[in-house]
């Protein structure tokens, strides 16, 4: 029964904070952590947020015990404030992509793993996952991080689910677009979701509202590829 948990532990894809502190007003004596990690690290642990840090809901953590950690740009230079590129390091990183050396060396280095997973440090030095680096968004010259514009559009009380992907723009390169799963028992209309994104910074408005189903893979992680072909399929048509 539920009285009987005592833990709730969540990964495989960024958090919404606004779910964690959902879940806890339900459930104010359940723990909560998470781990973060890659099969190429031999699974989670090289990151952890442990129980006794659920002030910071939000970020995966600081470095598991052996591990290390660090933030770098597009240059692979370390950075101590801003986004950049996740890499860590420890006794449980990969080896090698088996009989694929080029793919190793786009993410080995000097014992490093690359890991595509985009983040930022805080001032007390623990991590908050921004955004895979393949699915952030360069539009007119910015990067839109979509996992932030899908945190706050999941504060709306009528948003069942969301998923926030680049479509092709001949002026923009890229634009946000927003797939939206509505509750069964809600009603929402794009003037609605506009009205409501106006909280944000006009670069980060999703400038094109899709009302449908958001896909997730067995996993729970939201199947963007495939939205990506979707959409930017129709866009074309």
């Amino acid at each position: 029964t539920l009285d009987q948990w005592r833990l709730m532990h969540i990964g495989a894809q960024p958090v919404p904070p606004t779910l964690i502190k959902r879940w806890k007003s339900y459930f104010p004596n359940h723990q909560y952590d998470t781990n973060y990690g890659l099969s190429e690290s031999i699974g989670p642990g090289c990151v952890h947020l442990g129980v006794e840090n659920i002030h910071k809901v939000g970020a995966i953590g600081v470095p598991g015990y052996g591990w290390e950690v660090k933030i770098v740009d597009e240059n692979r230079n370390e950075i101590q404030h801003g986004v950049g590129e996740l890499a860590v390091k420890g006794a449980g990183v990969m080896k090698c992509y088996y009989n694929d050396p080029k793919s190793t060396a786009e993410v080995l280095e000097n014992g490093w793993l690359y890991t595509g997973d985009m983040a930022e440090r805080d001032e007390d030095g623990f991590i908050y996952l921004v955004d895979r680096k393949k699915d952030v968004i360069i539009s007119g010259g910015e990067n839109i991080y979509p996992v932030q514009i899908e945190d706050f559009l999941r504060s709306h009380p009528a948003i069942k689910d969301v998923a926030v992907i680049g479509l092709a723009d001949k002026r923009l390169g890229e634009i946000a677009a927003a797939i939206i799963e509505v509750k069964e028992d809600s009603t929402l209309t794009e003037e609605e979701v506009n009205e409501f994104c106006t909280q944000l910074p006009r670069y980060k408005r999703p400038r094109k509202v899709i009302f449908a189903h958001v896909p997730r893979n067995p996993t729970g992680k939201i199947e963007k590829p495939l939205l990506r072909r979707t959409y930017n399929k129709i866009g074309r048509a």
